[in-house]
């Protein structure tokens, strides 16, 4: 079950409760924030601790404790595996009738079939197969020239289809070119100096359809969240933001910042925004064709929450209009009010205007004058939450 709070959300929550003026209590930065007071002075003994201004173990220390005992499994699986191979006599990087059975029974026994499979050199697709007693011997014989394929284009990256052919041949996996062909093409395998690079900007392709349609309206919360990327310049340089607004209500439910523009921004601002909300299994979440939102991590996230993406057209702001106009807010009220020395101090005054100002006291004549946090507790009835 994910935590209530994100770890970013809690750090820009103890930074405001420590900088507060004179006359705020740390009860009155909880309450503008929405958290518990209680639970803000127990974030504050934590950062104490972690800071060394207070005795007790450190978030780092019983990080690296997890990871030691973590670590520690893992090898006593890895030798299990390896002593039960040798019983066998059988060669780690092969893949018989005999090796398939042991990784099964080691499953039985509670070690992961990606441990096995990494210990024993075993490509994990056909083994999966196999343990679902779906494999064919066709599909086998398939799975043996991917890898001998893959093995090839590993070890030298530049060679063509034709090239890895006769390498998976001499290693022993006869095929034709192609065969070899097909197989590079529906696994990507294209060799680095086989196609030219354009130096332009025209986004690439689009990894969902558009949902949305410029319809930015959502029945209940959870339904359609909408996801953009903005930055803005410091005397440290640029901080880059990502926020994710529910269309229902237009509250911003999970944002992160960082001093570099990759995948991973988005991928944390899904993350915290699926921890506070949770619930959000086929909900649509639709964005530009920005890079970031098209990157291999990101979609895998949105498998994971079982989430649907939705991307609009290229140079086509329109289609994410309602995204957009929350970053002209921004800009208004807090990026060009002043200059920022520093990205912490402007990434303190970002999360402090969203949910002090923005959540709580800046009411929407969409929203029948109420502010996002009054029209999401009134619209969520008890029939709606036990829905």
């Amino acid at each position: 079950m994910p935590k209530p709070y994100p770890e970013e959300f809690r750090q820009d929550v103890v930074r405001v409760a420590r900088n507060r003026g004179p006359g705020v209590t740390v009860e009155q930065v909880a309450t503008d924030f929405g958290v518990h007071p209680m639970t803000l002075w127990k974030w504050m003994r934590r950062t104490d601790i972690d800071d060394g201004t207070k005795p007790g173990t450190t978030s780092q220390e019983s990080a690296e404790l997890r990871e030691a005992r973590r670590r520690i499994k893992l090898l006593e699986q890895e030798n299990e595996v390896l002593r039960r191979a040798a019983a066998l006599s059988v060669a780690g990087a092969s893949a018989g009738n005999r090796i398939y059975p042991l990784v099964k029974e080691l499953a039985v026994e509670g070690v992961p079939v990606t441990v096995a499979c990494r210990v024993l050199k075993l490509a994990r697709q056909p083994c999966y197969r196999w343990l679902d007693q779906l494999v064919t011997d066709a599909v086998l014989e398939e799975a043996y020239r991917a890898n001998a394929l893959f093995d090839a284009h590993r070890e030298d990256p530049e060679f063509g289809y034709r090239f890895l052919a006769d390498e998976a041949r001499g290693a022993g996996a006869s095929m034709a070119d192609r065969t070899a062909w097909r197989i590079c093409r529906d696994n990507r395998w294209w060799g680095v100096l086989g196609k030219k690079r354009g130096k332009g900007t025209r986004a690439g392709p689009p990894v969902h359809d558009d949902l949305v349609r410029r319809d930015f309206t959502a029945a209940c919360a959870n339904r359609l969240w909408l996801a953009d990327i903005t930055e803005h310049a410091t005397g440290e340089g640029k901080l880059y933001l990502c926020a994710i607004k529910d269309a229902f209500s237009n509250r911003i439910v999970g944002c992160s910042s960082d001093a570099r523009m990759k995948s991973r921004l988005a991928v944390t601002a899904l993350d915290n925004a699926v921890a506070r909300r949770e619930h959000v299994e086929g909900c649509i979440l639709h964005s530009d064709r920005g890079s970031r939102f098209r990157s291999r991590k990101f979609v895998q996230t949105l498998d994971r929450h079982r989430m649907t993406g939705s991307i609009g057209r290229v140079r086509a702001a329109g289609d994410n209009a309602a995204m957009e106009s929350f970053f002209s807010l921004l800009q208004k009220n807090v990026l060009d009010r002043r200059i920022w020395a520093t990205r912490e101090e402007l990434r303190i005054a970002i999360v402090t205007w969203i949910e002090r100002t923005y959540h709580r006291r800046r009411r929407q004549a969409s929203l029948g004058r109420l502010t996002l946090i009054e029209f999401e507790t009134f619209m969520t009835t008890p029939a709606l939450q036990a829905a």
